[in-house]
């Protein structure tokens, strides 16, 4: 028996040099118009912050801030100063903690010290208990106004940066300047 012959013969096709890529140009271009869309909504997010006093996000914003910024900056550094009460009873044992006021302060480096007694902000008798003590100068107010705030401080070794040291951190552990 022989099978009559449809007419039809199977082709089998075979790869060509010319065949589209993994990626063909209607891929890529969809790829290039998600990452400049990407880019786009990120620099959006970028420049809608804003620099409030409810929205502290930057280091200028806090070295703009400070009681005579440019002395600060240039003899010591901008700091944020917290002011909170703590209310200890013993009988029952309770410890209560006020609302914190924070306020812009700076920290002077020992080395500059002068600046305040030229000033006759403080007198060398503090000076000299400051020094001793290995603390340094902290103020908050205007140097130039009749009351500034200020203060012999310790710089608490103890204290970390606890964002810097969880796992997953990418930038290495800083060396903080020793005031």
């Amino acid at each position: 028996m022989r099978r009559k012959s449809t007419g039809r013969s199977a082709t089998v096709s075979k790869p060509s040099a010319f065949q589209s890529p993994m990626f063909n140009l209607t891929t890529i271009a969809i790829l290039a118009g998600v990452l400049i869309l990407g880019i786009g909504i990120g620099i959006a997010f970028s420049s809608t912050t804003t620099l409030s006093p409810s929205n502290v996000a930057s280091r200028e914003f806090i070295d703009t801030k400070a009681p005579n910024p440019e002395i600060c900056v240039q003899y010591g550094a901008s700091a944020m100063v917290m002011d909170a009460r703590l209310f200890v009873t013993l009988n029952p044992f309770n410890v209560y903690v006020a609302q914190p006021s924070m306020r812009p302060g700076c920290v002077l480096r020992q080395n500059n010290w002068a600046l305040l007694e030229q000033r006759k902000l403080v007198t060398s008798q503090q000076v000299n208990e400051c020094k001793n003590r290995l603390n340094t100068f902290g103020f908050t107010g205007n140097l130039d106004s009749d009351k500034p705030d200020i203060r012999c401080i310790y710089q608490n070794e103890a204290a970390q940066n606890f964002f810097m040291a969880q796992p997953g951190a990418v930038a290495p552990n800083q060396e903080t300047e020793r005031f």
